[in-house]
């Protein structure tokens, strides 16, 4: 009984979230709440085994960063200097934009490219006069096929790289990244098509690009050094965090302290706090304390065990069942806790005559990964997108999103079944 109800307020939450009449951090949040009222879990439970503090103090940590660096003006200048590489035209901006957010997704994660892109493609399109849509539909969707391509590019790829000790950075480079660079060629081509009109409309002001001294609009004094500084090396600190054992959440909250304090004659911290997307990180708060219900109450176990008795052990069908599944189900809800759940599930097969569990682990990181594509709350990638864009007056419609998202998915799980068919099964 407990299990339904649950069920009930989850989806009752996501068509509430789904339909913008309310808030959706409220939404999210009083989802929690009546878990807690109904005696699902206590507020120990809640704080303590459900919500993900590490991804809220990564992404509080990096919008802290962000908002520094923003006072420079270096992210406009960025974005101007790559307008004009193009010319302004926007077939080779959609295409650049979309390139460069999936190579950082990769290299960094999905969640601290698009804090650092979104900013600059804002820009962009308010010098230009561009329909922004488009342009953030790609970077969401570059943003978690790029974070599918390394073992640091999305959570779900670092819960199961730290789970099997076998499948290091290379590893997920060499079996996962030759898919991820198909699905990228695949939707930039499918997005140049479907937004063939928006993207050759004439009335693009290039004419106000090439007048603009994006030179004289950086400000060369000692926070943008600073900041350039700090952000550097917390980029690179991201990318050698297995080297200098130190994880990335704490690499984000150092830099984030460090550049307050070394800046802190320049900056008037209250006012860096206040544009902090607060809206966004109690929305991830709200989804964590809804999808820890499910949880706690075992609806997502459940699933997992189906999956296990549903396959019976067979390689080729668990795997391109549990792709699938981690696909659509990635689309509704939080893709952490469903491969939390499914990691120790996997894990037993070994003690069930299945001695080769890679296509298995293969095809649960691409599921996770693709399938927060689906919706506005199927990836951390995405929220962040989202807040982002309505601070700035640009919200992303739910319906209209998933109208492009679903669709992007079942792609990129047929290209990821016929991939795992063909090299593994």
């Amino acid at each position: 009984m407990a299990a339904v109800f649950a069920a009930i307020v989850f989806v009752v939450s996501f068509i509430l979230i789904m339909s913008e009449k309310l808030n959706r951090a409220a939404v999210a949040l009083f989802g929690g709440v009546i878990f807690l009222l109904t005696g699902i879990y206590d507020t120990t439970e809640e704080f303590m085994s459900y919500i993900n503090w590490d991804t809220i103090a990564l992404i509080f940590s990096m919008m802290v960063l962000v908002s520094i660096a923003q006072k420079t003006n270096m992210f406009y200048f960025a974005g101007i200097r790559f307008a004009k590489l193009v010319n302004g035209s926007p077939v080779p901006l959609f295409i650049g934009i979309s390139l460069i957010v999936a190579a950082g997704s990769a290299l960094l994660d999905n969640v601290t490219t698009v804090l650092i892109f979104v900013p600059i493609m804002l820009q962009m399109g308010r010098v230009l006069q561009l329909p922004l849509f488009p342009y953030l539909l790609m970077i969401i969707l570059s943003s978690n096929v790029g974070g599918a391509a390394t073992l640091i590019g999305d959570p779900p790829n670092i819960m199961i790289g730290q789970a099997v000790s076998g499948l290091d950075f290379m590893s997920f480079v060499i079996h996962l990244a030759p898919l991820a660079m198909l699905n990228l060629l695949v939707i930039i081509i499918l997005g140049v098509m479907l937004f063939k009109k928006e993207l050759h409309q004439t009335d693009i002001k290039i004419d106000n690009l090439m007048t603009i001294d994006e030179y004289a609009a950086l400000k060369r004094t000692p926070l943008l050094y600073k900041s350039l500084v700090v952000l550097s090396m917390t980029l690179l600190a991201f990318s050698l965090h297995s080297v200098i054992n130190v994880d990335i959440t704490t690499v984000a909250i150092s830099g984030a302290v460090l550049l307050l304090l070394w800046a802190d004659h320049e900056l008037d911290t209250e006012a860096v706090f206040s544009q902090v997307e607060w809206v966004t990180l109690f929305f991830f708060i709200g989804l964590f304390t809804l999808v820890g219900g499910l949880e706690e109450v075992g609806v997502i176990g459940w699933i997992a065990e189906t999956i296990m008795a549903y396959t019976e052990g067979a390689v080729d069908k668990t795997s391109l069942t549990i792709l699938w599944t981690a696909g659509i189900l990635s689309g509704l809800v939080d893709n952490i806790p469903f491969v939390a759940a499914m990691i120790p599930v996997i894990e037993e097969f070994q003690y069930h005559g299945i001695s080769n569990l890679d296509p298995i682990w293969w095809s649960l990181a691409l599921g996770a990964c693709l399938g927060g594509n689906a919706t506005l709350i199927g990836a951390s990638a995405n929220i962040v997108v989202a807040g982002l864009a309505e601070g700035a007056n640009q919200r992303i419609p739910f319906i209209k999103y998933m109208l492009y998202g679903i669709p992007a998915v079942l792609i990129s799980l047929t290209l990821s079944t016929l991939y795992i068919i063909i090299r593994y099964l």
